[in-house]
């Protein structure tokens, strides 16, 4: 199989347009279409409804995402592997959702380099959905989350624990204050919505949505309001009188689990890294 067929078809995806496939690929449009063309003979099936200025991927076209994506993605690892250096022996693969690499596992990778000689590691920003998937085929080693899937194939451990608090750009008195505020939303799990909507009804609805804890915080810095954002990220600001707690606001605490597929051929990497993720909440 040509990888360069699955690149195109994947672009196309995206873009749901020809001519700009093309222009991200840097190819003329005619050869996307070509390589398109070849992927669907290949298949013997049609990846895309053409229809003018409106191209959708049919329904074998959707299936076909998902495993264009993974064969990618285990190519790609492949390549890595087989290109190792001497000194560099194992590759292990990390994903986390973004808020996690904000909040939480971006101050430990340097941790983790240290702490794994002749390992290279490989750091993927991906959904639960994907990394549940991806722990499965092997295309993932290491899954950090808030929300870890709960299957028999999975070791499950917590290894730390983020706490998060409302902060406004501007002094409050009360938590009802913020109904006068720009609102941003940080995407913090299921469970934190779950207790947001129960809790927090006063807030105003957000102007802003993200799973990012640093575009949130560089949003509310630029622009004024209030968020949850993790105590640790936001303390040095609240010290200098850019953010202050809001009055009447719970903390939320989020446990941060990891997860990885039992019967991994890394399960000695994978027990060293998980070790010093747990070490640093001790």
């Amino acid at each position: 199989m040509d990888t360069d067929l699955l690149k195109t078809f994947l672009e196309v995806s995206h873009t749901r347009h020809f001519g700009k496939a093309a222009e991200n690929l840097y190819l003329t449009r005619s050869a996307v279409s070509f390589r398109v063309k070849q992927l669907e003979n290949i298949l013997g099936v049609e990846l895309f409804e053409r229809q003018r200025n409106n191209i959708q991927p049919t329904p074998a076209g959707e299936r076909m995402l998902v495993h264009a994506e993974a064969v990618l993605l285990a190519w790609e690892r492949a390549k890595q592997d087989v290109s190792l250096s001497q000194v560099q022996s194992v590759q292990l693969a990390i994903g986390a959702a973004p808020n996690i690499w904000d909040a939480y596992l971006q101050d430990y990778l340097q941790g983790l380099h240290r702490g794994l000689p002749g390992v290279a590691l490989r750091t993927e920003v991906q959904h639960q959905a994907v990394m549940t998937r991806q722990l499965m085929e092997r295309a993932l080693d290491l899954a950090i989350s808030f929300d870890p899937p709960k299957l028999e194939e999975f070791e499950l451990l917590q290894v730390g624990e983020i706490v998060l608090t409302l902060v406004s750009t501007s002094p409050l008195e009360t938590l009802a204050d913020t109904r006068q505020q720009q609102y941003i939303k940080v995407d913090w799990g299921t469970a934190f919505n779950i207790q947001h909507a129960r809790n927090f009804s006063e807030l105003p609805l957000p102007v802003l949505h993200t799973g990012s804890a640093r575009i949130a915080l560089d949003f509310l810095l630029n622009n004024g309001g209030c968020a949850f954002l993790p105590q640790k990220m936001v303390q040095p600001y609240v010290a200098q009188g850019q953010l202050h707690r809001v009055p009447g606001a719970a903390t939320v605490s989020r446990s941060v689990y990891v997860s990885y597929l039992s019967g991994n051929e890394r399960l000695p990497q994978i027990i060293l890294a998980v070790n010093y993720l747990k070490s640093q909440a001790e």
